[in-house]
């Protein structure tokens, strides 16, 4: 077994993942994990389908983007992987797709509101939509000016309390605390994202939550006194 075999097993089981929650067709996604002890991390590669991905082609890099163990090309959006898990000291996991509703919100240039309590359940705070990237963060180094983006708009918010963000046009990156938190948190921003459609078209003048009741139900989940699910 090889140095990263774990850490390779854990992101192929993320990116597995992907098409069986309907997160993304074909190639178009990928997930990633890193060890900051060993100061490496694994990435999909790029362009492989899932049908034919397997642990052997994760991809590791160090922390300057330098592959230390793989023989294909990681994935294309690794600089935007790396640039979020230099700048996010707590996270451990990334996920980016094309899921549609999410994508959809992305499209539109549009932050989604905190409509009701499925949404405050995973964070009190708008997810938040990016600006639309100028041509010369386009024309320059994209996918890096892509992870700059998004930090700039993390300036004031936690990225620990809103784990998710949309790209204005491009679509949406979730994070977590390992490979598979940031899974989950990808399915859950899709989902929100199709319950805010839904809202709007029943009716569009549909307003935010009541702050208490957004506030209940995140510290129920997350605040210190939290008492959702079982005492471990």
């Amino acid at each position: 077994m090889g140095q990263y075999e774990a850490l390779k097993q854990a992101v192929w089981e993320a990116n597995m993942e992907i098409p069986q929650r309907n997160l993304a067709l074909y190639t178009w996604g990928n997930v990633s994990a890193i060890d900051r002890t060993a100061g490496v991390f694994a990435i999909k590669p790029s362009g492989v389908p899932y049908e034919k991905l397997q642990v052997e082609d994760i991809v590791v890099l160090d922390m300057d983007g330098e592959v230390v163990e793989g023989s294909m090309r990681p994935s294309s959006d690794m600089q935007t992987h790396l640039v979020l898990y230099r700048a996010f000291s707590k996270i451990g996991g990334i996920t980016h797709t094309h899921s549609p509703h999410a994508v959809g919100w992305a499209q539109a240039g549009k932050s989604v509101p905190v409509f009701g309590t499925t949404h405050a359940d995973h964070s009190h705070l708008p997810i938040p939509c990016t600006p639309m990237m100028s041509r010369n963060q386009v024309e320059g180094n994209y996918e890096y000016e892509t992870g700059v983006l998004i930090i700039k708009v993390f300036e004031q918010i936690n990225p620990v309390e809103q784990p998710m963000v949309l790209v204005a046009g491009h679509g949406p990156f979730a994070w977590g605390k390992d490979a598979s938190a940031s899974v989950y948190n990808a399915v859950v921003l899709e989902e929100v994202c199709r319950m805010a459609w839904i809202t709007l078209a029943v009716n569009p003048l549909a307003q935010p939550l009541p702050s208490y009741l957004t506030d209940k139900h995140y510290q129920r989940k997350h605040g210190p006194n939290a008492y959702y699910g079982q005492k471990k």
